[in-house]
């Protein structure tokens, strides 16, 4: 990597993307945080490549999906161990149910995952006993495709237009730091160096 401001947002957009192709890679399944301080582990669906939108999937059930809407504030904090490289995102997020977005990444979703969202109590909500929501048929085996049908009323998108971006990588040295914003996601990025 060239130790460059547009290096180093190279590299984060190099990082992104092979996350979201390689589920074993360690930013595959960032941290997601909302306004009200929750954090939750989600997975990487899609960076585009200038960084302007960042894919997850959710139920639409979820406390975060109503506290989100149509433009809650959302963090997202990636960590590589091994490359000792953290980004630190944030943005305006936005919740699609229904529409062409939801329609396409649905279409792309395997009866494996879409399982999650046949779920009988939405995210959060109270069970009787220690488990899963998941209907008891569909408890040790995957749904078949037409079986999964009924979970596309939960099943939402959230995209995070990212409007600041934080590079930081740590080393013996002391380590190297880059911050990056723009007033939307259509903007070009403004970086500058600051001490880790």
């Amino acid at each position: 990597m060239e130790v460059t401001l547009d290096g180093v947002l190279a590299d984060a957009v190099r990082r992104l993307a092979t996350a979201v192709r390689d589920r074993r890679n360690a930013m595959h399944t960032p941290v997601v945080g909302t306004a009200d301080g929750d954090l939750r582990m989600m997975v990487l669906r899609e960076a585009t490549a200038d960084l302007a939108v960042l894919r997850f999937h959710t139920d639409l059930r979820s406390p975060k999906a109503t506290l989100i809407g149509g433009g809650g504030m959302v963090s997202v904090l990636a960590y590589d161990p091994d490359a000792r490289v953290q980004l630190r995102m944030r943005g305006t997020g936005r919740i699609e149910h229904a529409g062409p977005v939801a329609d396409a990444a649905w279409s792309k979703t395997a009866p494996s995952s879409r399982r999650c969202y046949l779920a009988e109590t939405r995210p959060g909500g109270a069970l009787e006993a220690a488990g899963s929501a998941i209907p008891d048929a569909f408890a040790c085996r995957s749904p078949a495709l037409d079986e999964t049908l009924p979970g596309r009323g939960n099943f939402a998108v959230l995209l995070v237009e990212v409007r600041s971006l934080d590079w930081l990588r740590l080393d013996r040295e002391g380590g190297i730091r880059a911050r990056f914003a723009r007033p939307d996601a259509g903007a070009p990025w403004r970086g500058e160096w600051i001490a880790p």
